[in-house]
């Protein structure tokens, strides 16, 4: 058997000759949940467009993607057919864009259910049915029939969740889903992934941009900026000590619940374009522990010592973030009844 269930391998992406991926190598074991986190921009979601084949045709895809040993990347369409939806599921940021404002919501999930599992008629509303109890959609018999715009934005990301799994998916890609929602809505939401992976078994990759909501989720960090993967490791080492400076500046920008109201410490500077990166590292016009090598040699993605893998030539010590007093643990629920 494989090891792990997905393998990316230097993927990389351009668009019109541009480079906004430099080279991604990430390894997702069965049921492992990890977090994409970076600043917009930085390659989170064209990272997982790209090994799904969704990306526009003026978009340039090398690279290696493998899901249990078998090469999906740039294969033919019945191949990433058998894939998408049915091996890796995908949810969005906006779930009201995402679901077709003039098809009832239940037709919507027993048309999946048809696709990816040959489920129909009575059979594959039945198995709707349960899937919006699974998520959480209250009165589900009557509300199968209604149309998305009859659903509160928190539901209609219920919804888009319950036809990711029409698939049963191995692994579920979420795409920044709670950033449209509100406060109470998002905590909802977290619960519920979290539930499902522990009821279903799934991997998980959560993209955002919200440290907070990655250590909910997940079990391990990857920090993107500017198309490239610059620390990877545990949520417990990533938030005890973060080593690379930009990881470092993302936790000092975060406002402190306890003691005396302190002014955060912002990440100086912008998101270089990709047209004009630097010749070294990226983050080094930002950085304040850059030096000459920093700015002329591109620091390589290696382990250190504690497990973690780092891209940076002068890490950052080892005293805890200013934003953060200690790790956030993952909240661990009961499986969904």
């Amino acid at each position: 058997m494989v090891k792990n269930l997905v393998e990316l391998r230097g993927l990389k992406v351009a668009f019109d000759g541009v480079q906004v991926l430099h080279g991604i190598d990430l390894d997702i074991a069965r049921g492992e949940a990890i977090g994409l986190v970076g600043e917009s921009g930085c390659g989170k979601s064209v990272t997982w467009l790209a090994a799904l084949g969704l990306l526009p045709g003026k978009a340039t895809v090398s690279g290696s993607v493998r899901v249990d040993g078998q090469e999906i990347l740039a294969q033919p369409r019945h191949v990433l057919e058998g894939v998408r939806g049915k091996r890796i599921a995908m949810i969005f940021q906006d779930p009201s864009s995402s679901l077709n404002p003039v098809l009832r919501v239940g037709r919507q999930i027993t048309e999946a259910l048809a696709i990816h599992r040959g489920l129909h008629g009575e059979a594959a509303k039945a198995e709707a049915l349960r899937l919006l109890d699974m998520v959480g959609i209250p009165d589900a018999r009557r509300r199968i029939d209604l149309f998305p715009h009859e659903f509160s934005g928190g539901q209609c990301q219920r919804v888009m969740i319950a036809m990711a799994l029409a698939g049963e998916p191995d692994l579920l890609v979420a795409d920044e889903p709670t950033t449209a929602l509100d406060a109470t809505i998002q905590a909802q939401i977290l619960d519920l992934l979290i539930a499902l992976r522990a009821e279903t078994g799934m991997a998980t990759i959560f993209i955002s941009h919200d440290l907070g909501a990655v250590s909910q989720v997940c079990e391990r960090a990857c920090v993107m900026y500017a198309g490239r993967i610059v620390e990877q490791g545990t949520i417990q080492a990533l938030f005890d000590n973060p080593r690379h400076p930009y990881t470092r500046g993302l936790f000092d920008a975060i406002p402190r619940l306890d003691g005396p109201r302190e002014r955060l410490i912002p990440i100086p500077g912008t998101v270089p374009n990709p047209r004009d990166l630097p010749e070294g590292c990226a983050f080094s016009p930002r950085c304040s522990h850059a030096a000459i090598d920093c700015r002329t040699r591109m620091p390589a993605l290696s382990a250190t010592d504690d497990g973690r893998l780092l891209s940076c030539h002068h890490p950052v010590g080892s005293h805890p973030p200013i934003g953060v007093t200690h790790p956030v643990e993952a909240r661990v629920l009961e499986p969904l009844s």
